[in-house]
This record gives C-alpha cells, structure tokens and sequence, in this order.
C-alpha cells in the first residue's frame, strides 16, 4: 500500500470510528435532563412533577433503550413512574419495574402489533394529571405497529412494508404511506393519551424539519395528507396486494390528526441527536486530522449513483484548491432493489459504486458510509471502505464488480477483501455518513 493510500485509509476510520463512539445517547440524555427537587429540566422545558400522579415513559426504536435509561435517571425515587421500552434486542442490564419487549426490524412481524397494544394499554386512562414521555427513534416505524383496517393481518403489513422498503422511494414517502394504514403512527399514539401533558423526545432519522417522520411519527402532528398518498402511488404505482391497493384508492381513507389537534395542546418536542451532530463531530475531527471540510448534504435520497457522481466530482474540485480534503455527506441514499438480493446495503452498495467509478477515472480517492446504527441491510457490516486499488483487487480475489452491483451483493465482496467495517448495532441511529477523503501526492 502506497504511502497516501495508507494514510488516507487510517484517517477514514479513525473518523469513522470517533464519530460513531460521540453518538452517544445515553449521555445526550443525561447532560441535558435534570431533576432539582420536582422540577425536571429537558432542554428548554420545565416539569413540575408535584402536577402529575403519573409519569408514563415510552421508548421505541433502536435508541429506545439508552434514551429510557437517561430519562429515568433523572426520575430516581420519583413516585408513580411506569415505563415500557420496546427495542430490537432487550438490553444485558435492566432497571428493576421497567417492561422491555423485542420487537421486528425492519419488516414488522406479530411483536410490533403486541408492542402496539402494550403502548395502547398503558396509554389506557391517561388524564390532565399524567406526564408522558415519548422517546422515539429510528426503526420505530416497524417496531411498532397496528393496522388501521379492520382484518387486515400481521402478514398483510409485513407484505406491505416488504414493498416499501425494496421500492427505492424517499423516507418521507414511505412514511407517508405508513401513517395512513396505521392506527398507532402519524399522530395517532398521541390522540390515544388524551389530555395527558406529553413531551416526545426524538434521535432522529430523517431530515432536519421533518421530525414528524421520525418512526412515522407516532406522537407528532402529521405534516402530510392523504393527497400526499394519492400523489405518490400516482407517480410511483407499487405492487401492493389487492387489500392494500384499496385501502387506498379508498375516497374515504381517514386524515391523520394535523396540528390543532386537543392532543397537541400541551406538548412538547425536542431533538437529542441527529445527522446534523454526527456530522458536526466528523468535521471537528477531520479538522484536527489535518483536512479541509466541506458537508454537502444535497444528494439525500438522490439515487446511489447519482450520489457517487455527484461527490466524486465535488471531492475532484476541491482537491484542486486543497492538499488534504473531507468531504462529508450526511442522509440516505435511494438504492431500488430488484429481484432477488444478495447479502450488501445501501452503504455497501454506494461504495462499491464510487470503487468502480474510482477506479475507472484513476482518482486516488477513499471512501467510506457508513449505517450509524451499526447495521447496512442484509449484511453484518455496518461500512465498507474502497479507494482505487478495491476494483483490482476484488477482481484479483475472483469477484467482479459490475456482477455485486446488478445482484446487490457487496458484502461478501468487501470481506473477501478485509474493507468491510463490521461493528454490531451501535443502539442509535442518525441516518447514514458518507466520507471521502483526498490527500495530494507530493
């Protein structure tokens, strides 16, 4: 490995890696939430617990449970507080009374439906002197769930979400489409708490400003409309099965509650963490590594190549200006997938894409994406890193680049070649980072 290679692969990583470990919930949680006799600061919002004789806290997503802890923390020896976190994997270490339920991720199966009603449960008998916490993250959108339509089963929305998550629509788009067929999502959880003051907490998933789409926002104003539906299955038709396809060509198919809503009179919103902080945090490290930043964000949900094309060729100008660049680019790329796939993900996919496009223009380029929550589709890895010897090589170990691609098979690809970055569910998730670096040979 040449001198720049092995310079720029180390730094990758190193930024990689110390981003990733700043992402840390829990900690968020507990520097920002404090309890000073009965008043309990989140943020820019004041409690006073002596109002309540009740505090109700659920957790759902992929940062449920250290989200869950770091506000319970703060309510030690506090009367009267229920919790209930529903996560992908029940935490090692457990707070005593706390009720924890596994849930599906990323297509949701029976446990979202029994996860749906435990909430709905505790929700039961909420009043003007309850306090509830919503603390909601990505991956909620399948760990919680009950279908609006009468008799429609956990198969019909597994098959429906399968759909979904294979059409290569935006995030908004497919929340949007998740909100109308759901009884627990847009809004719908929150109407189901009544009168109960509510502050919901997200780590967020999606863009900045679209907060309501975080988990299908099950707690949130819902931002979009059923025209919303209407517009993009006309523009996108989806081969739902004949039930759903109904469900929405239905003329009466029921709104979501907007904001003005009596559930969300006395609520409060607050965002712990999100792409804007993880890329914040790569940038202030990258810096100290050396390397001019840029953040581009302007490829988000654009289509994976598109995104490769787009910053390869920004990362080509500022290497004209810069002897040592990092472009960072933050959100979630479109991969469509077809037929049957292979073991990869979006990030895998996206480099691999830039390798083949690196290699063809003889750029001396790295790049890495990476999940932030540790997990890329149906693979184990989390990253994969490419820079302009990965073509070579792969083809050297027996594989051939263009073949992965059209099968949506990177990962096995990326390990026979030691560049997939394997670092189990990190219990966060803030979208995807893209990294690219340059170094000027001298």
């Amino acid at each position: 490995m040449n001198d720049t290679r092995a310079v720029r692969r180390s730094a990758i990583l190193e930024i990689h890696a110390r981003t990733m470990a700043r992402l840390d919930v829990r900690r968020v949680m507990e520097m920002n939430i404090r309890r000073r006799g009965r008043l309990l600061e989140a943020w820019d919002s004041t409690f006073d617990l002596g109002a309540y004789d009740r505090v109700l806290a659920l957790a759902v997503g992929k940062a449920a449970a250290p989200m869950a802890e770091g506000l319970l923390q703060a309510l030690d020896c506090v009367e009267g507080v229920d919790a209930l976190v529903i996560a992908p994997e029940i935490p090692a270490s457990q707070r005593p009374g706390v009720e924890y339920l596994k849930s599906s991720h990323p297509i949701p199966d029976a446990s979202a439906r029994t996860a749906a009603l435990r909430a709905i449960e505790r929700l039961r008998g909420c009043d003007a002197r309850t306090l509830v916490f919503f603390l909601v993250s990505g991956g909620s959108s399948a760990m919680l769930e009950l279908p609006l339509p009468a008799g429609f089963t956990d198969a019909d929305v597994a098959d429906f979400n399968r759909v979904l998550v294979h059409s290569g629509l935006p995030i908004r788009e497919m929340n949007i489409l998740r909100k109308h067929l759901s009884a627990v999502k847009g809004g719908r959880l929150a109407v189901l708490a009544g009168k109960a003051a509510k502050c919901t907490l997200v780590v967020s998933d999606v863009p900045s400003g679209m907060e309501d789409m975080v988990g299908s926002g099950p707690t949130l104003p819902d931002s979009s409309t059923v025209a919303d539906c209407q517009a993009i299955l006309a523009a996108n038709p989806l081969p739902f099965a004949p039930r759903v396809a109904a469900w929405f060509a239905d003329p009466a198919l029921p709104e979501t509650p907007k904001a003005g809503h009596p559930a969300f009179r006395n609520a409060t919103l607050q965002t712990v963490l999100s792409s804007d902080e993880m890329c914040a945090f790569a940038a202030e490290i990258a810096v100290g590594l050396g390397y001019h930043v840029v953040i581009d964000n302007t490829c988000d949900e654009q289509p994976f190549d598109q995104a490769a094309e787009h910053l390869l060729a920004r990362l080509a100008g500022l290497r004209l200006e810069h002897a040592k660049v990092c472009l960072l680019s933050a959100g979630e790329i479109a991969v469509p997938v077809s037929g049957t796939p292979g073991r990869g993900g979006r990030n895998q996919h996206f480099v691999l894409e830039c390798a083949r496009r690196i290699a063809a223009a003889d750029e001396r380029v790295t790049v890495l994406s990476a999940g932030s929550d540790g997990i890329d589709g149906h693979s184990p890895a989390a990253a994969a890193v490419a820079d302009e010897s990965s073509a070579a090589r792969a083809s050297a170990a027996g594989f051939n680049v263009e073949a992965a691609l059209a099968g949506f098979d990177s990962y096995p690809l990326f390990a026979a070649l030691g560049d997939a970055v394997v670092t189990g569910p990190s219990g966060n998730n803030v979208r995807d980072l893209r990294i690219l670096l340059s170094v000027n040979e001298q």
